[in-house]
């Protein structure tokens, strides 16, 4: 880090330390203008960053990044992004401009409902209501893009904590759409006077929560991703973009453009394997590392090839079936009491036609439930490979209700 940026640094860290001890907004703001002025957001993001890993809380960096952009919205404002039609950032920005039209066609509604004295008024607000939070939900595309494509890119290089800072605003959005979706599917439960309060609090919220956080990202997020992420690394995220999918408000001449243009050749390239690796499409792994998750799974996996005959069984510590290394080669009618060869058979051609895809059983053993499923394996151009037969107890499985969270999670 330059002397500058060192200097910035720690004048930075005194501004969030002060708003730490309760000094306002506005007692900062002056100050702030001072030490960033002329500095890029890619330095924003790294002295963020550094102010992080030396212990101050992500809370208190978004906190002086909501200062930071009051002070130079107008400013930012002014910045234009040299991106094509269809590239990841515009489609991104794009999304941006909508879900903000979708906020304020919320907000007017709210407004509207403050009007209405009879529930039995508000049938046409609920149905368009209904529309804007089914819009809001289907979003989550958006985020999930951003989440599992753009942000690993930027922590390739070296970009890591703003992109931790926008996925933790992602779950205050989200609770916030949540809340929106309960609040009018259980309109009926609540009183009038009850609704339209929690209406208009929650349509306040979560346009100035989306606002903010869309000016952060299209101001200083993706500029920066701009800066540091090349080219040919863009074509890899449009692709992986094109995978996820997109909102269902999400225009069309946006997404349309290089579906047909991207070729094999634009692909990204693959890390270099070290020997001993096996490389997949979607990472590599050791033979030891593949056959350890393979017997880690809670489920009993039999392979069996296109010929018919058993090729392969993982060896968890409690199979529900027993497999032992004989049956490897062994025509998979043979596994079967005669009395059930002719179903095995019809389930094997329904798979090697393409008629059927999947087949499912459940039995009682005891007092488990067993569910026992059979997949057709296929490669990329749909060729049978071969049906892949899957077990597992649901007896525990069953029992679960309610909720437990990762958070609830206790060593």
């Amino acid at each position: 880090m330059s002397e500058m940026a060192e200097n910035n640094k720690k004048m930075l860290k005194e501004l969030v330390m002060k708003l730490h001890a309760g000094a306002s907004p506005s007692e900062v703001k002056e100050r702030l203008k001072q030490v960033l002025e002329g500095v890029t957001p890619l330095e924003i993001s790294k002295i963020e960053q550094e102010l992080i890993r030396e212990g101050l809380p992500r809370e208190e960096i978004q906190r002086l990044c909501d200062i930071h952009l009051a002070v130079f919205r107008e400013q930012l404002e002014k910045q234009k992004l040299d991106i094509s039609l269809g590239h990841p950032i515009s489609i991104l920005m794009e999304e941006h401009k909508i879900m903000l039209q979708l906020a304020e066609k919320l907000g007017t509604i709210s407004s509207n409902v403050q009007q209405v004295n009879d529930p039995r008024y508000l049938g046409d607000e609920i149905h368009n209501l209904e529309h804007i939070a089914e819009d809001f939900m289907d979003a989550e595309k958006h985020y999930l893009r951003e989440e599992n494509v753009l942000f690993p890119f930027l922590e390739k290089h070296g970009i890591t904590e703003p992109p931790r800072i926008m996925w933790m605003e992602h779950n205050q959005i989200r609770d916030r759409k949540k809340q929106l979706r309960s609040l009018i599917e259980n309109y009926n439960a609540l009183g009038l006077p009850d609704f339209k309060r929690q209406l208009d609090e929650n349509s306040r919220a979560l346009n100035n929560i989306l606002s903010g956080h869309f000016f952060k990202e299209n101001n200083i997020l993706f500029p920066t991703a701009l800066r540091v992420i090349a080219d040919e690394e863009w074509k890899g995220i449009r692709k992986e973009f094109d995978e996820i999918g997109y909102c269902c408000f999400t225009p069309q001449r946006l997404t349309a453009i290089s579906k047909t243009k991207e070729t094999e050749k634009q692909k990204i390239e693959a890390a270099p394997v070290s020997e001993g690796m096996l490389q997949f499409e979607t990472g590599n792994l050791s033979k030891e590392e593949v056959e350890a998750f393979l017997n880690t799974l809670p489920v009993d996996i039999t392979f069996v090839d296109e010929e018919d005959a058993v090729r392969y069984f993982n060896k968890g510590e409690d199979r529900i079936f027993v497999r032992t290394k004989a049956v490897l080669g062994r025509k998979v009618q043979r596994c079967h009491p005669q009395k059930s060869v002719h179903v095995v058979n019809r389930i094997l051609e329904s798979f090697k036609t393409g008629e059927k895809d999947v087949a499912e059983f459940w039995i009682r053993i005891e007092n488990s439930l067993i569910h026992i499923r059979y997949f057709a394996v296929r490669d990329k151009n749909g060729k049978y490979l071969g049906t892949m037969e899957v077990t597992q107890d649901l007896t525990g499985i069953k029992k679960i209700e309610g909720e437990k969270r990762l958070l609830d999670w206790k060593a």
